[in-house]
């Protein structure tokens, strides 16, 4: 069996929903802990923009988690109470079922992502850190202009900006068509400046980044399909 990695996204419009899709950060915990073949797994809110942002989306929840094989990832997020409720809830969701093919770092203190081969396909990239509190300014001050970047990126499939805690707990996903338009993007111009600034300065306490094989998705998002698979779940 190879791991499989589920990234669920969920949009909610109307005061009713989000307030009800806002309970569920802590109702939700328990249902999504019991839920049958899950292992390491995040409830997650959503930021404005594109990547790493200090503000809140009160929009959006996204649900990460690994299952020992794609066969059940897919079917408990389509089929599984927790996942279900939320879909039922939200005017749009999707989700993408993902192989790791890289990973370094641990997040909550463990590393999470086993790697197994790489197929064909486009490629998706997760970055997650717990930025220090004592470097929270700085932080701030430069990622704004990184976010615009990845926006702005003709090769960038698709970006969302996730995290546990607001402006402290971060995590960047995304996806591309090519590991030359992922690597040209990461090694160069302000975004490696930033990296090398968080080498050099101590911004993070913990962080992870692991990149992935897309093996399929299902529904929308923004009204599309953002990947258009072939074999879609």
């Amino acid at each position: 069996m190879t791991q499989t990695v589920s990234l669920s996204l969920y949009r909610f419009t109307g005061a009713r929903t989000r307030f009800w899709a806002m309970t569920q950060m802590a109702l939700a915990r328990g249902p999504l802990r019991r839920t049958p073949g899950i292992g390491f797994h995040k409830l997650c809110g959503a930021g404005v923009g594109h990547g790493f942002s200090p503000t809140l989306n009160p929009d959006t929840i996204a649900i990460l988690a690994t299952w020992n094989d794609e066969a059940t990832a897919r079917e408990q997020t389509r089929t599984a109470p927790v996942f279900a409720r939320y879909a039922d809830r939200a005017s749009e969701d999707y989700t993408v079922l993902l192989r790791t093919t890289s990973a370094r770092g641990a997040w909550s203190g463990v590393a999470p992502f086993t790697t197994g081969p790489a197929t064909d396909g486009p490629l998706a990239a997760l970055t997650r850190a717990t930025i220090k509190p004592s470097v929270l300014r700085r932080f701030w001050g430069r990622v704004p202009r990184l976010d615009d970047l990845i926006g702005g990126d003709p090769n960038v499939t698709f970006k969302i900006g996730i995290g546990e805690i607001p402006m402290l707990h971060q995590v960047t996903f995304s996806v591309w068509p090519s590991l030359d338009s992922m690597n040209a993007f990461a090694r160069t111009g302000p975004h490696a400046e930033a990296i090398r600034a968080v080498r050099q300065e101590g911004w993070f306490s913990e962080e992870l980044y692991a990149r992935f094989t897309v093996l399929s998705d299902r529904g929308t998002w923004g009204g599309t399909a953002p990947l258009n698979l072939k074999g879609s779940l």
